[in-house]
């Protein structure tokens, strides 16, 4: 504000309390005695409004972070790299909110939900994660017990753990699509138990009771820790993907935006990692 424009709100301060603030002098203004009796309450109120925005500030950089998204992504994928995130990241907390269900930004204190999807999301803002493919596994255990498992046809022999994925049924490959994809008639797919949740069924083939048909990314660790094997080196791509989704103007946000930053940052080092094997 110019001096002209400050001097006219001062003005208009005194006609409104009735009281003279300033002595106007040549060069200079001087505080009255009305004006002296009440600036150490003023300052401090003007130090605690600046304390609350300061405050304010500091909440949307760090404080809490909640994410939603499915909960076998949560367990089998994002539980393993959340300490880097902590560790690079030590004033923000992340809550886990573990749902089949997406959550509605505008209704639920949802700050960035992570989905697989085709990435169908107007009005928000997108970016994808990384895309998918289902495969059969087991424990190393079933694979080399006394029931041959070389050829698609050797699951006649052993248990098929089924996944009930409710809204995504009939668009990510079931056993009954993928022996059709193999070639392979001679299989009945229908018998074997059914979970609701994908990280129960591949608990499940970890304790050798059963193969399942599961995602890529939910099994990369076990993998690794050979705690489950791929019996066939046959696997199916789908045309969903992970995506991590939120309202554009959460983008700035300090705590979204890292925390976005950080996790499109770990799934590029993942598909390198895939590359260079």
């Amino acid at each position: 504000m110019t001096p002209a424009a400050v001097s006219q709100q001062i003005r208009q301060l005194e006609d409104y309390l009735g009281v003279t603030l300033f002595h106007r002098l040549t060069r200079a203004v001087r505080l009255t005695e009305e004006a002296r009796a009440v600036l150490p309450l003023l300052t401090e109120g003007f130090d605690r409004l600046a304390e609350a925005v300061e405050r304010l500030s500091v909440t949307q950089e760090t404080g809490m972070l909640t994410v939603n998204m499915a909960p076998t992504f949560a367990a089998k994928w994002l539980l393993q790299r959340l300490p880097d995130f902590s560790e690079k990241y030590p004033d923000i907390d992340v809550r886990l909110d573990a749902s089949l269900v997406p959550r509605d930004f505008d209704r639920e204190d949802i700050d960035i939900s992570i989905r697989l999807s085709q990435g169908d999301y107007p009005g928000l803002y997108q970016a994808r994660i990384f895309g998918e493919e289902f495969s059969p596994v087991c424990s190393p255990e079933l694979l080399a017990g006394p029931k041959p498992l070389q050829v698609p046809a050797d699951l006649r022999q052993h248990r098929l753990l089924h996944i009930d994925w409710g809204e995504l049924d009939g668009a990510v490959p079931n056993w009954r699509m993928w022996f059709r994809a193999v070639g392979e008639n001679d299989v009945n797919p229908a018998p074997g138990p059914h979970f609701t949740i994908e990280s129960m069924a591949i608990e499940a083939a970890i304790s050798g009771n059963g193969v399942a048909l599961v995602s890529h990314h939910a099994i990369v660790e076990d993998l690794k820790a050979g705690r489950l094997v791929k019996p066939f080196d046959l696997a199916m791509p789908v045309d969903y993907s992970y995506w991590l989704i939120c309202p554009h103007e959460y983008l700035r946000r300090a705590r979204v935006k890292a925390f976005c930053d950080w996790l499109l940052e770990q799934a590029a080092d993942d598909s390198l990692a895939a590359v260079r094997e």
